[in-house]
């Protein structure tokens, strides 16, 4: 078994990192106080990815990110630079036990669906520039699926789209390939998408709501299966598109569980990405059956170790957890990382820099010995 000389790597992560302290400060000087100008401000997070890009190489990760650290949320962010669409930031909710969790964003197409500019290629060309050579900038976006939903049919405009299909989804695939074939042209070989809404389709509070919007949850994964599809159909040539699948990522919190049955086949057989970034840390994903679904060529990259808890994963139980997924796929199309990301938003989970470092290092670790 030999090391992945192309994404995703037996090694991965999904791409977001706890912000310093001095990134924050800025943020609020920015922002709040209004004391620093939008340069001032980009120098501060350009010195802040410097060193997170040091960081990843010295743990010897292959793929690296800028930990998403000129974000506030992961996908807000992006989506509200596409033409026609608004956003509004998520909120928390208590659960009738007083734990927190999080409640999605609204997010609204008003208008035509368009690449009104270049969102991520200036982030992009400042990434490459610190990446050391033979390793590759990896950049995340958000899943076009967002603009559907949320809010369902209600959350585009009737006026823009009086039909869906298929001016809607082509338009929205087009201005991601757009986007794109801009970072292809700086020389972008690695994308990943992240997709809440095929994990929210595994969860029955989250199907029962799409039902309420006037959507049938079984056909959904079908449908954004052959959404994806039309953005692989503008893929670069020589670019790796991945899809990270994830169950809500917000200050330790978390929205939906449940296996991976209810969207498997949608996902890993009909879905023409490259690879798939899987939660798998906890009970709230289910076992590993439905990976029979996933083709020859494709790639599994299994999030076993946690990004909500401080508690270290054993490099052991991380073996025995591979080999049972490789009961249902070879173990040459399995990879690991961190199941999602340690900052999806700007306020981080709760843990430690320390700790994040360590389930990394613990990442890598593991890789080399399961595929050594």
């Amino acid at each position: 078994m030999t090391q992945r000389t192309t994404p995703p790597f037996r090694a991965d992560h999904v791409g977001s990192f706890l912000r310093p302290k001095f990134l924050l400060d800025a943020r609020d000087q920015f922002f709040n106080q209004k004391s620093i100008s939008a340069e001032q401000l980009r120098a501060v997070e350009d010195k802040a990815i410097a060193e997170i890009v040091k960081f990843q190489q010295d743990v010897g990760l292959q793929s690296i990110t800028d930990g998403e650290f000129r974000r506030t949320y992961f996908h807000i962010d992006f989506l509200e630079q596409l033409g026609g669409v608004k956003t509004d930031i998520p909120v928390t909710v208590k659960r009738p036990d007083g734990t927190e969790e999080l409640a999605p964003p609204v997010i609204r197409v008003i208008d035509k669906v368009r690449h009104a500019k270049n969102i991520q290629l200036a982030d992009f060309q400042y990434l490459k520039s610190q990446v050391k050579p033979g390793l590759t900038p990896k950049v995340t976006i958000p899943s076009p699926t967002m603009l559907h939903f949320r809010g369902g049919r209600a959350g585009i405009s009737k006026q823009a789209y009086p039909e869906l299909e298929p001016t809607f989804y082509d338009d929205v695939a087009k201005a991601y390939g757009d986007e794109l074939q801009s970072l292809a042209d700086a020389g972008c070989t690695y994308v990943q998408m992240d997709d809440t809404n095929m994990a929210y389709l595994c969860d029955e509070k989250m199907r029962e709501a799409a039902r309420q919007r006037g959507d049938d949850p079984n056909e959904l994964p079908h449908r954004y299966a052959g959404f994806i599809n039309k953005v692989v159909a503008h893929k670069p040539k020589g670019m790796t598109l991945a899809m990270h699948l994830c169950r809500g990522n917000f200050q330790s919190t978390w929205a939906a569980q449940g296996g991976y049955e209810p969207v498997a086949e949608a996902l890993l057989s009909e879905m023409k990405v490259d690879g798939y970034f899987l939660e798998y840390d906890d009970a709230r994903s289910g076992d590993f059956k439905p990976l029979r679904f996933l083709p020859k060529g494709k790639t599994v990259v299994l999030g076993l170790v946690t990004t909500k808890l401080g508690q270290l994963e054993n490099k052991d139980d991380l073996k025995r957890r591979i080999d049972e997924a490789a009961k249902y796929v070879p173990l040459d199309q399995l990879c690991l990382s961190p199941q999602c990301g340690f900052s999806s938003t700007v306020h981080g989970n709760d843990i430690t820099e320390d700790v994040q470092w360590a389930k990394l290092r613990l990442t890598v670790d593991a890789a080399a010995h399961i595929w050594r």
